[in-house]
């Protein structure tokens, strides 16, 4: 007989089985999917994304030289690491779904799985996710967390127009603390990644009150800071660079925390001075801080510059050089020497040098890094300029020189630099790939008594080899001779399996001049002495003529130093002294004309009466030229080649503009450099103001200017670089249509084209175009249409007549090409297409190059008669 607690037992156990079934609703039911969803399928979902975030975030390495990322940066390459984690997170999150879809943890792992397909940079899948969470959901935190989810994946793949709507829609709710905490951090996410630092640091510090530990708040203290130093707000950034180190943050940001508070603490009095400097001392003495100790000389040195102190702040520059390792901060070292000889000192020569190691150290992606190409471009130019002065003087002073005394020289020069390179042996040790930069006090210009010749004899030998620079060729050529071998005793035996190339001839600028041919291996010479005096010898100018070869070259880099100073360095006076220093070397020279008119120029605002006498002379002396006419004709500008040169400095007037995103300004010069006139520099200010008007203006009217600068100049050079502009353009937007899909514009009240499309490979555009215009002749000679051809592909080539002024021309126009089809025998046994489309779809057409997709288009929604 059965007992009372067979019966209890089963009824709990028909209880246990009616509440498995996912259909019930009842308490239980409920009671029992929650529990289950929740800490089988979430849970473990849960911990999965975890694990693929806390990859994500050990995987990142930070930059302290640029405010950091507030995010990491997602990979396609390491995401295929994690991505079985991804697919677990997936698989256990979908059980929950579909095994207790009743429970109140679905939403919750739906959300999972968004995040999942959103670190596997599925975007797609990732943005269906996130918005069905935000449709189906019955929980308002959740629809808002989804959406937040958004903002996030929107601003990863750079839909930033998505994410502010996405923005601006969720934040008119009322979010909980959770919410608008995880909000305000997307959203100085999406500013940051847009270079928006106001915005940005406006939602960090809204944030701060709600960040909790796991947060990494000291993280985000430092960013703020960081972002307030950046803007210039130094007391602000001060503030919160002290409230990272109040949560202990990892060891690298208190470093940096500290360092920077140092660079920003208000400094009113000496002692603040004093103060700041025995703080970056305390770092230096740190012995946590030795892998640090290039950065903390590096900001010691900005420290000093904002004190004025150039002395010391070159010191501590260089000191961060020396001291470590890394690249980047090797490359802001070396830059900031180059902008201190550069803006300060004045000397170009040495800016050059730290210009020239700064880009190679610093990463392309560098904040400014064209503008400090385009400098050192400059630097390079006028550097080669001033060498090749010095190179060619010296050569001109050792043609006096007998050759023992010439070798004495040489050796002389080698023994000083092996005793130099010894002394500096610890050095080269430790940093095998730094150059040593040292002031070079000669001076180009110090030519004046004797009438800029180099003297004969020691004077002029001891200033070729006691130079740092052309020292420096020596050491070139040592290197490219005997190769990179260690500096050491009996160094000629660590060549026991090297060869050298055969000796070349240096260039102008003191580097080896390449030849079309490969050099041929060569047996190291026994004597590096007598290999330099060979390479010497061969260039010294021995008979008149090389001499004036010599000194053309002197002459041509005088001329080309004074438009660099006058041009490029803005700097007038030396342009004076350089040309000035020209004409009194070379009285004879044929850059006389120009060079007085430059001078006129110059003096013109700020000494009227020697602007005068320049003139004056020009005029004078050389009656005929066409400088001398400009100054008695202004008008002159525009009907001879030199309104190319006054263009050409309106267009570097406009291209500067253009570099600083002054667009209106730019084409208001061009303009103003086009109404001089046509001439051979015309093509360069039309391109200019094609590339204006691609930053101004639709890309379709971009793409036509092109398109028309491309016809109008078929011969120009600059017709080969339009069409890469115009291919890439097209390029680019036909990869956004094959992502959106090619959408046509159901708008046909506009003007219309006609198209015939045809094979390439039949050769029939002339044909084709003289019997439309025949046919436009004949049939439709009011409307005054024109035909023109244009390749599609490398298949098809259109024939298009425009513009057919409304739809019904156009379908006039096709019928009646269409009942005449008979009679137009160019077009027989050959296979085409015609079609009329409006001008907005035909931007669309020739860009997607979808024949098939506008054939289809144009069935579907014009009159089947017109077909």
């Amino acid at each position: 007989m059965r007992g009372p607690l067979f019966y209890i037992l089963l009824v709990f156990i028909l209880a246990v089985m009616t509440a498995c079934s996912s259909d019930q609703k009842t308490l239980t039911s409920l009671a029992y999917h929650n529990t289950t969803a929740h800490f089988n399928g979430y849970y473990y979902a849960r911990e999965e994304i975890r694990k693929v975030e806390k990859s994500v975030w050990s995987s990142m390495v930070d930059d302290y030289n640029r405010i950091l990322r507030l995010y990491p940066a997602l990979d396609s390459a390491q995401a295929k690491g994690y991505d079985k984690d991804i697919q677990e997170a997936i698989k256990m999150a979908s059980l929950a779904i579909q095994r207790h879809p009743n429970s109140k943890w679905v939403d919750d792992s739906y959300l999972l799985v968004g995040k999942a397909r959103f670190y596997s940079m599925d975007w797609g899948n990732a943005i269906q996710t996130f918005k069905f969470v935000n449709t189906k959901s019955l929980d308002l935190d959740t629809k808002h967390a989804a959406i937040i989810e958004l903002v996030r994946t929107f601003t990863e793949h750079k839909e930033y127009n998505n994410a502010q709507a996405a923005i601006d829609f969720v934040q008119k709710g009322k979010l909980s603390k959770e919410n608008k905490k995880n909000l305000l951090l997307a959203k100085a996410y999406f500013y940051q990644e847009q270079g928006d630092l106001d915005y940005m640091v406006r939602n960090l510090t809204e944030v701060t009150p709600l960040l909790r530990k796991k947060d990494r708040p000291g993280r985000i203290f430092f960013i703020v800071g960081q972002t307030y130093q950046k803007l210039g707000f130094e007391s602000e950034a001060y503030n919160y660079y002290k409230r990272c180190l109040s949560t202990n943050p990892e060891y690298e940001v208190d470093f940096y925390a500290r360092l920077y508070m140092a660079q920003v603490t208000e400094i009113s009095r000496s002692k603040s001075v004093n103060a700041a400097r025995k703080s970056f001392r305390k770092l230096l003495k740190d012995s946590k801080n030795k892998e640090f100790k290039d950065k903390i000389f590096y900001e010691m040195g900005v420290f000093e510059l904002k004190q004025k102190n150039l002395t010391q702040a070159l010191e501590d520059f260089n000191r961060s050089i020396r001291e470590g390792n890394n690249k980047r901060i090797d490359g802001e070292a070396y830059l900031r020497l180059g902008e201190i000889y550069y803006d300060t000192l004045r000397k170009y020569e040495l800016s050059q040098a730290y210009y020239d190691s700064a880009i190679n150290a610093l990463p392309k992606d560098y904040e400014g890094y064209d503008r400090i190409k385009a400098r050192q471009s400059i630097l390079d130019e006028f550097v080669k300029n001033l060498n090749t002065i010095k190179w060619q003087d010296s050569l001109l002073a050792m043609s006096a020189l007998d050759s023992s005394t010439l070798r004495a020289r040489i050796d002389s020069a080698f023994q000083a630099k092996k005793r130099l390179a010894d002394s500096n042996e610890s050095k080269k040790k430790k940093k095998r790939n730094r150059i040593e930069i040292v002031s070079n006090t000669n001076n180009v210009f110090s030519s004046g008594d004797d009438n800029g010749q180099q003297q004969e004899g020691d004077d002029a030998t001891d200033w070729y080899f006691g130079n740092p620079s052309a020292m420096s060729l020596g050491q070139t050529e040592f290197k490219r001779i005997w190769g990179n071998i260690a500096l050491e005793d009996n160094w000629r035996r660590s060549l026991r399996t090297s060869t050298a190339t055969a000796a070349r001839s240096a260039s102008d600028g003191a580097t080896p001049a390449a030849t079309d041919q490969q050099a041929v291996p060569e047996p190291a010479a026994s004597d590096p002495v007598a290999a330099e005096y060979t390479r010497v010898d061969k260039q010294i100018p021995r008979t008149d003529e090389q001499k004036k070869e010599a000194l053309k070259k002197i002459e041509d880099a005088y001329f080309n130093l004074g438009d660099i100073y006058y041009f490029k360095l803005l700097e007038k006076d030396n342009a004076v002294t350089s040309y000035n220093t020209l004409l009194r070397r070379f009285p004879d020279t044929a850059y006389e004309p120009e060079i007085l008119y430059k001078l006129y120029l110059i003096f013109k605002d700020v000494d009227a009466a020697k602007s005068e006498s320049y003139a004056s002379l020009l005029k004078t002396k050389y009656p005929n030229s066409d400088f001398a006419k400009i100054l008695i004709n202004p008008d002159y500008l525009k009907e001879s080649s030199q309104t190319a040169e006054k263009q050409k400095e309106l267009y570097k007037t406009g291209y500067d503009l253009y570099q600083n995103g002054e667009y209106r300004q730019a084409l208001q010069a061009l303009n103003q450099a086009s109404e001089m006139g046509e001439t051979s520099f015309s093509s360069n200010i039309e391109l200019m103001k094609v590339i204006l008007l691609g930053k101004t203006e639709d890309i379709n009217q971009y793409q036509f200017a092109l398109d028309q600068f491309i016809k109008a100049h078929p011969d120009d050079p600059l017709t080969t670089y339009a069409k890469k502009l115009l291919d890439a353009s097209h390029t680019f937007q036909a990869d956004q249509e094959k992502v959106k899909g090619i959408q046509y514009i159901r708008s046909f009240e506009e003007p219309h084209y006609f198209v015939l499309v045809h094979r390439r490979a039949d050769n029939l555009s002339a044909l084709v175009s003289g019997m439309l215009e025949r046919f436009d002749e004949e049939n439709f000679k009011e409307l005054k249409l024109k035909t023109s051809n244009l390749v599609l592909n490398d298949e098809y080539v259109l024939t298009l007549v425009d513009e057919l002024p409304r739809i019904s021309w156009a379908l006039e126009y096709k019928k009646t090409f269409n009942e005449k089809l008979s009679t137009l025998t160019e077009l027989r046994n050959h296979k085409f297409h015609s079609f009329v489309i409006t001008k907005d779809n035909f931007d669309i057409f020739y860009r997607t190059k979808g024949l098939d997709e506008y054939l289809q288009f144009f069935e579907r929604n014009y009159p089947a008669e017109s077909q």
